[in-house]
């Protein structure tokens, strides 16, 4: 692997005008969205104070905002506790969103076959923001399999599936995410550049990417990004299994192939 990878797989810096800069950017917007973005799979309340840490913004302003929120319906308020969950108006966007995604009727089929023979979870993701975002999942009989459902997020450096997206994007939107990520502390600058540069050298060279216990340490996966046509969002398909049921060796040998094959099946039926 190269011992450079910021050259490798950042070489192009991104131009885009900072959001603050913009004077088409409408803050008021982007922050009540950053809001609803807190309610990630798994978190069902949070109190203004903890909207306002993940948020990086005053609570007082974040009071404002879950306020507008609620009026609209897209939060609704306990007044018990004092927190809030999302609301329908909400869940009605997802399901909305989710229901216009053909390729999610059209996948399922041949992500079922690759799970049966497998053993696994087959996994349909794109990227929201920092994340990887399931939108749909298929599983196979075996006894254990992985337990995240259509909606969870899993993190873009360290998942099969995130670097699934990361060997495909631009290097200027490979950039950008370091970038974000590293204001982030959650990665060290170096970790995070090398799960990029590792993502990118994989894809050229396997045609895939792994995560052999780097997302989770009993988890072993690999994954495939690819994109229908330059006006359609990157997403990825992901296979992987509790590693003691799941061999990476198994997953490189036998599953790639049929990953791969896969993903030029959807491509077909989807008239690519």
């Amino acid at each position: 692997m190269s011992t450079a990878p910021s050259q490798t797989a950042l070489n192009t810096r991104s131009e885009k005008t900072p959001p603050g800069e913009d004077r088409h950017f409408v803050t008021a917007l982007a922050r009540g969205l950053e809001v609803l973005a807190c309610f990630r799979s798994g978190t069902r309340v949070l109190s203004n104070q903890e909207l306002a840490e993940r948020c990086r913004l005053p609570k007082s302003t974040v009071s404002r905002l879950t306020m507008t929120l609620v009026r609209l319906g897209y939060l609704t308020h306990d007044e018990e506790s004092g927190k809030y969950k999302i609301g329908m108006a909400t869940l009605s966007l997802g399901v909305g969103m989710l229901a216009k995604l053909d390729i999610r009727q059209v996948a399922r089929p041949y992500m079922q076959e690759l799970a049966d023979f497998s053993q696994a979870m087959v996994s349909l993701g794109v990227r929201d923001r920092l994340s990887m975002l399931y939108i749909e999942n298929c599983r196979s009989q075996a006894a254990l399999t992985l337990s995240l459902d259509v909606g969870a997020r899993i993190p873009i450096v360290t998942s099969s599936m995130g670097r699934g997206y990361l060997a495909i994007a631009t290097a200027a939107e490979r950039r950008e995410i370091a970038e974000r990520l590293g204001e982030l502390d959650a990665w060290s600058q170096k970790d995070i550049l090398n799960g990029i540069e590792k993502a990118v050298v994989e894809h050229q060279t396997l045609g895939i990417t792994t995560s052999f216990g780097d997302w989770q340490k009993d988890v072993n996966a690999i994954a495939v990004g690819f994109q229908l046509s330059k006006n359609q969002p990157i997403m990825v398909i992901t296979c992987g299994a509790p590693s003691f049921t799941v061999s990476k060796e198994f997953l490189l040998n036998d599953v790639r192939p049929r990953l791969l094959e896969t993903v030029e099946k959807i491509r077909t039926a989807m008239g690519h």
